[in-house]
């Protein structure tokens, strides 16, 4: 059982060294839906685009009614507006889920390439500190994934999101099982 500190509103270290199952039993099942996803990669593209759009549809929702609460606010037209715009994007991805893939998986390669190239200039503005091979090895790797991404655009917006999707639920899944056993053999 989970014991909250209620002076200081956290949970207790011995606590989540109980709860070693938890961690566990969620890690395994993230592997099983990572690997349930990378078996159907297009459905898990068109689930990522669903989850997104359904997401932005609620938080344009919810932004328009904050603006409507503050409308002596000098910014309460921007916010309608922006609220306005979360809105007609999650309808235009729900009602053209391929141009949403696609343009998602655009900015993904652009995104990944870009965040390589910084760390390769992250890296070698740090070359008098140890590891710095490491920061420009990773953006080496970064901005050669966000370029394949790239010269893939857009036939791969079909799988490309699934994908990412599927590995990050099974990494994820890997490092809560990981949790999970050293949380067991810390008891």
């Amino acid at each position: 059982m989970t014991h909250i500190d209620k002076s200081h509103g956290v949970i207790l270290a011995d606590d989540i060294r109980t709860a070693w199952a938890w961690f566990l039993a969620l890690g395994a099942a993230f592997i099983v839906l990572g690997l349930i996803a990378s078996s159907h990669l297009l459905l898990a593209t068109i689930v990522t685009v669903y989850y997104l759009g359904a997401s932005m549809i609620i938080a344009g929702v919810l932004q328009i009614v904050q603006s409507c609460r503050l409308t002596r606010w000098t910014g309460f037209i921007l916010w309608l507006l922006s609220g306005l715009l979360y809105v007609v994007a999650g309808i235009v991805t729900f009602t053209n889920p391929a141009l949403a893939s696609s343009a998602l998986t655009l900015l993904l390669a652009l995104f990944t390439a870009a965040s390589g190239i910084m760390r390769i200039w992250l890296g070698a503005g740090a070359m008098s500190e140890r590891g710095w091979g490491w920061i420009v090895a990773s953006g080496v790797l970064s901005t050669a994934v966000g370029l394949i991404f790239l010269v893939g655009w857009p036939v791969n917006s079909a799988w490309l999101l699934g994908l990412v999707l599927s590995i990050d639920l099974i990494f994820q899944g890997c490092a809560l099982v990981g949790t999970g056993v050293r949380l067991k053999s810390m008891n």
